[in-house]
C-alpha cells in the first residue's frame, strides 16, 4: 500500500483546485490575478526542533498551516492558497492520512487550498516546510512600521499556555500543583493554535502596525518598535493570562507569558482615539483583544508591574532558532 512518492501525493495531496486556479499535477500552480498585493510567507517544522515525534499528527497538519495563516493574519491578507514540502524518514499512510486531514481542516476552514509542493525522503525525522499565498490591497496591508507614540498596544486571546505546555511536556520542573491538570489544560494552545485570520482583516483600516506572537511577546513588540522608530512601555500584569497561566507564581507567569512563543496570537497598535472601532472590530469576529501597554517617543521597551514598579528580571527574550 505504501507505494511512491507519486502514491503517496495521489492518495493524500492531490485535490481538484478551486474555479480559476491551476493546482497539483503541473510544473506549477497558476493563481488568478485579483488586482490586490500577493502577500507571501513561508515557515519550516522540523521534527525534534519544532515538534514532538509523537505528536498527534493531525495537530501536526493543523499546525503546519496555521504558523503561515498567522503571519497572514498579521498583515490583514486574505488567505488564497498554499504549497507543501515534506521530508518522510519513510512512507506511513495511517499518519499521512491523519497528517492531511488535519491540514484540509484548517484550509477549508480559511478558503486556502493546497495547489502543488515536493515529497522527498528525509534522514532524519519528519520535515515540513508550507509556503502561503494570501492577497491584500497594499495600502491596506498592516505592517510592522507603522507604530506612532502615543498608539495603544494591544494582543489577542491569551499568552504563555503554549510554552507552559511545552515546559511540561519536556519534563521541566515548573511549580505547579498538578502537572497533569496543567498540562491538559495549555497542551491546545501549544498543538492546536488558532491563526486570527477574521481578526488581522477586521483591523485593516484600525491598526498602526501589527505581528504575529510566535516566538515571544517581548521579542516581536520588539520587532515592531525598530521597525516603526519608537519606544513603548508594557505593563506585564495586563497582559492576559488563562486560568492556569494565573495559577503560577509571577515569575514564572511573566516568563511563560512575556517570553514563551507558539502563541500565534496578534499584537499590534492603534491610536487612542480607535479604541471603540478596535472592540467592534474584535467582537464582530469573535476574539478578546486586551490594551497592554502604549508605543512612546525615543527606544527599547520598558515593563512596569501592577503598581507602576521595574520588573526585577525581564524573561529571556524569546525563541531564537539557532540557539
Amino acid at each position: 500500500m505504501a507505494g511512491g512518492e507519486f502514491d503517496l501525493i495521489r492518495r493524500h495531496f492531490h485535490r481538484a483546485a478551486p474555479d480559476g486556479m491551476l493546482g497539483v499535477g503541473d510544473d506549477c500552480a497558476l493563481l488568478p490575478a485579483t488586482g490586490e498585493s500577493t502577500a507571501v510567507s513561508t515557515d519550516l517544522l522540523i521534527e525534534g526542533r519544532h515538534f514532538f515525534p509523537d505528536v498527534d499528527p493531525r495537530a501536526l497538519g493543523h499546525k503546519a498551516l496555521a504558523v503561515n495563516l498567522s503571519d497572514l493574519a498579521a498583515m490583514g491578507a486574505r488567505p488564497v492558497a498554499f504549497v507543501l514540502g515534506l521530508a518522510l524518514p519513510r512512507i506511513d499512510d495511517a499518519w499521512l492520512a491523519a497528517f492531511a486531514q488535519g491540514l484540509y481542516a484548517l484550509a477549508d476552514a480559511h478558503g486556502c487550498a493546497l495547489v502543488g509542493g515536493d515529497t522527498t525522503r528525509g534522514q532524519a525525522g519528519v520535515t515540513i516546510s508550507i509556503t502561503i499565498f494570501g492577497a491584500v490591497a497594499q495600502e491596506q496591508a498592516l505592517r510592522r512600521s507603522g507604530a506612532r507614540p502615543g498608539d495603544d498596544i494591544w494582543v489577542s486571546g491569551t499568552l504563555g499556555d503554549a510554552d507552559l505546555a511545552l515546559r511540561l511536556l519536556s519534563g521541566e520542573s515548573v511549580p505547579v500543583a498538578d502537572p497533569a491538570a496543567a498540562l491538559a489544560a495549555s497542551r491546545q494552545a501549544l498543538e492546536w493554535p488558532q491563526p486570527r485570520v477574521a481578526l488581522g482583516l477586521a483591523l485593516r483600516g484600525i491598526a498602526s502596525a501589527a505581528i504575529d506572537i510566535s516566538d515571544g511577546l517581548l521579542q516581536d513588540l520588539g520587532h515592531v518598535l525598530a521597525a516603526s522608530g519608537c519606544g513603548a512601555r508594557l505593563c506585564a500584569d495586563d497582559v492576559p493570562v488563562s486560568q492556569a497561566l494565573a495559577a503560577l507564581p509571577p515569575a514564572w507567569r511573566y516568563r511563560c507569558a512575556l517570553g514563551g512563543g507558539d502563541a500565534y496570537e496578534l499584537c499590534f497598535t492603534a491610536p487612542p482615539s480607535a479604541r471603540e472601532r478596535v472592540a467592534e472590530a474584535a467582537a464582530r469576529v469573535g476574539t478578546a483583544v486586551t490594551r497592554i501597554g502604549a508605543v512612546e517617543l525615543g527606544s527599547g521597551l520598558s515593563v512596569v508591574d501592577g503598581s507602576g514598579a521595574p520588573l526585577p528580571e525581564l524573561p529571556r527574550a524569546g525563541f531564537d532558532h539557532f540557539a
